[in-house]
């Protein structure tokens, strides 16, 4: 996976429920486990902006509920350094559901703001984007 140039904080636990913010169906979903992610030994594992997780759907269209679907996060509320020295924080924590493992995203739209950290990591998913921050 590439990497990204700001200095993320842990931002979501597992078992974190956060807004599905892409019109895929899902409303809320709860973060299962994170793809390739690093953690210590006895310690939880965490995600953070830019991040491949698994994600079950809670609330959204009946079909979907309790499906399990890849996706990025895009928001945190947390708030993480930029190379530039500048910290970002975003409103909410969301997440983009994906529909395969090549980082196409489920929906055609997503909805609010998405870090800039995405766009250098999963670009078709910030095309979908109203608006980079």
């Amino acid at each position: 996976m590439k990497s990204i140039s700001a200095r993320v904080t842990r931002g979501l636990n597992i078992g974190s429920n956060v807004v599905a913010a892409d019109n895929s169906g899902a409303r809320i979903v709860r973060i299962v486990s994170v793809k390739h992610g690093k953690s210590t030994k006895g310690r939880q594992q965490f995600a953070k902006v830019s991040d491949w997780v698994k994600v079950s759907v809670r609330e959204g269209k009946p079909e979907m509920k309790g499906q399990v679907f890849d996706a990025v996060v895009i928001r945190q509320k947390k708030s993480y350094r930029r190379v530039t020295g500048e910290r970002v924080a975003f409103e909410d924590n969301a997440v983009a559901l994906l529909k395969d493992d090549k980082g196409n995203p489920k929906g055609t739209q997503i909805k609010g703001p998405v870090a800039r950290e995405v766009q250098e990591r999963w670009k078709e998913v910030a095309k979908l984007a109203q608006f980079v921050l």
